[in-house]
């Protein structure tokens, strides 16, 4: 007889992976490879394996990165967001999940593939203002905010003691892929990415199309996901942002919610590493 418990791991596993793997497209979930671009057990592969710490910090990174106005038009210009938002962060989900798990060679395709996207993207403001997908200081943005929100997630969910020696380690192991994507500054450290954000904090602006696409990603409903779960973590995302970027997307504090979002996101998050404890 069939063990109930096990039966329920097994599926939630197949459900959770069927939400970040186009199952239409014939893909699988990555396997970790013992040739990856990182080691077992460093820093990059244990804040990039926590499923609910890399939800709401990759929430939490897209909202930022939209405030830059050249990462934002080069969405609205070049992307089909409105039509598959999931789509869109799925396949950046996977790159995620390609370059920190995968075998070097796959990852290194994955990032040359990006490269020649990018190498396509660009067109100008409204304001008339080339810009350019290519541009170092965009990139270094969009790689800094990601970098940060991915570790702030995971602090804030699985090890908010996480030595400091170890943070810094991440951002160096971060730093080989963001180099081979053209981004410039690339922080090595903790201190150095603070700097970076405060320093390219002057570079974003608010406008209606950067609320457009934040109440776009905070109110997607990727299929398998229940809108419950989906709406707690889309609520820790905002209460994770510095409140000068929550008033420039206009966005409310989840004061009423927070703690209840945390503590679920908490819960879903103890659920889905049991549940992935031997996959």
């Amino acid at each position: 007889m069939a063990d109930p418990i096990e039966t329920l791991r097994v599926k939630l596993v197949e459900q959770v992976r069927g939400v970040f793997n186009d199952s239409s497209q014939g893909q699988k979930p990555v396997p970790p490879s013992d040739n990856a671009l990182y080691e077992k057990d460093t820093p990059i592969r244990l804040v990039h394996a926590d499923l609910v710490g890399m939800m709401t910090g990759g929430i939490r990174g897209l909202l930022l990165q939209m405030l830059h106005p050249h990462a934002l038009q080069g969405v609205l210009d070049h992307s089909n967001f409105r039509a598959d938002m999931h789509g869109r962060l799925r396949r950046t989900a996977r790159f995620i999940a390609v370059t920190t798990f995968g075998d070097r060679e796959a990852a290194m395709q994955a990032i040359d593939r990006v490269n020649r996207i990018h190498a396509k993207v660009g067109g100008e403001l409204p304001d008339g203002t080339r810009y350019e997908a290519t541009n170092p200081r965009t990139l270094a943005w969009v790689h800094v905010v990601e970098a940060q929100s991915f570790l702030a997630g995971y602090m804030r969910h699985v090890r908010p003691g996480m030595p400091r020696a170890e943070q810094d380690e991440y951002y160096r192991q971060f730093a080989l892929v963001a180099r081979r994507l053209g981004a410039d500054p690339v922080p090595e450290t903790r201190a150095e990415a603070d700097a970076i954000f405060r320093e390219l904090r002057t570079d974003l602006r608010t406008s209606p199309e950067a609320r457009e696409v934040a109440q776009m990603v905070l109110s997607q409903k990727p299929e398998g996901t229940p809108p419950a779960l989906q709406a707690v973590i889309a609520a820790d995302a905002v209460a994770m942002l510095p409140e000068w970027a929550r008033t420039m997307l206009r966005l409310q504090r989840p004061v009423l919610t927070a703690l209840p979002a945390r503590a679920a996101t908490w819960g879903v998050g103890r659920t889905l590493r049991w549940a992935f404890r031997q996959n």
